[in-house]
């Protein structure tokens, strides 16, 4: 990353529909990982990344032909998209195949990590995202929150093997919190919609080569629940939700946005319970606390403030 293109990135305080809209980003992010899970049933890992990229990419690029958007990179931005696509593609290989090998609890509240990471990151590269006492004391509560939750044990019918998998959902992690930073350097001069369709598109030639060597097409014949597993990844993760955070970055912190980042675990791990059976405890409810005051002690939320820096 470049910190001189870094500096030109200016923020303002969140609103709190901002924060409502992050708020819904993190949860329908969190049924990420429990329907990848459902469909690597049917759908190898780096397949499974394959299409979904497709389908996603081809959704939003229709959405953005639909508003009249500028899709082609314009002079100058074939590099910096290129970058962001090889961050993309290892950090989503890596994301699916942890998925694979640990249970969708522990998935997403180690990739959950990265609000952590992307403030350590943010405070680097953008000056006017400082890591300042209170941002440090919410970091600090949330993440006790996340390490509270972690102390339990996955299912062992959901991770065939939990401690690679939780590795490299960790790589996972550090790779996602610097390419929300990166996305941020970008986005205020290209606009949200070309970075998410490049990010994707770089990806496709990549995920399909990979796949075709290594991985067979399925391990099982389709049914109807890793088809609509795939196409919840790719029409509403990899749509909406990178459309909608990328969005927000053009306003708004990385490290305030990232803090929603801690719902996401307590979300996913009450669908995978629901979906799954895996067992809730008080563990839990103790981090989903922790969680919710960190996030309110980093963000200080003010609609007021929020509506003046229109």
């Amino acid at each position: 990353m470049d910190p001189r293109r870094a500096r030109a990135t200016v923020t303002r305080p969140l609103t709190v529909r901002a924060g409502l809209i992050a708020l819904l980003v993190s949860f329908l992010w969190s049924g990420n990982i429990v329907s990848i899970k459902f469909g690597l049933a049917a759908i190898p890992p780096f397949w499974s990344a394959f299409w979904r990229m497709l389908i996603g990419s081809a959704v939003v690029a229709a959405w953005g032909i639909l508003r009249n958007d500028q899709l082609l990179p314009a002079r100058g931005e074939g590099r910096p998209f290129l970058v962001l696509g090889i961050l993309f593609t290892a950090q989503i290989a890596l994301f699916n195949l942890a998925v694979f090998y640990t249970s969708p609890a522990y998935a997403v509240i180690l990739l959950n990590t990265n609000p952590v990471l992307v403030n350590l990151i943010s405070h680097r590269y953008v000056p006017s995202d400082r890591i300042t006492p209170r941002r440090l004391l919410g970091l600090a509560v949330a993440f006790g929150g996340i390490v509270h939750v972690l102390q339990g044990r996955p299912e062992a019918g959901l991770a065939p093997d939990p401690a690679l998998g939780n590795a490299l959902m960790l790589a996972s992690s550090l790779l996602l919190a610097s390419r929300i930073v990166y996305t941020q350097s970008l986005v205020n001069r290209t606009g949200p919609l070309r970075p998410v369709v490049w990010q994707m598109v770089a990806s496709l030639p990549l995920f399909l080569g990979i796949a075709a060597v290594l991985e067979e097409p399925l391990v099982q014949p389709l049914t109807v629940g890793p088809v609509i597993a795939m196409l919840y990844q790719a029409v509403v993760v990899a749509g909406f939700c990178f459309v909608a955070w990328t969005s927000l970055l053009q306003d708004y912190s990385a490290g305030d946005l990232a803090m929603y980042g801690f719902t996401v675990p307590v979300f996913g791990v009450l669908l995978s319970a629901a979906l799954f059976g895996e067992r809730i405890t008080m563990r839990l409810a103790v981090g989903a606390v922790a969680v919710a005051a960190g996030i309110g002690i980093v963000t200080g939320i003010r609609g007021n403030a929020g509506r003046r820096g229109r």
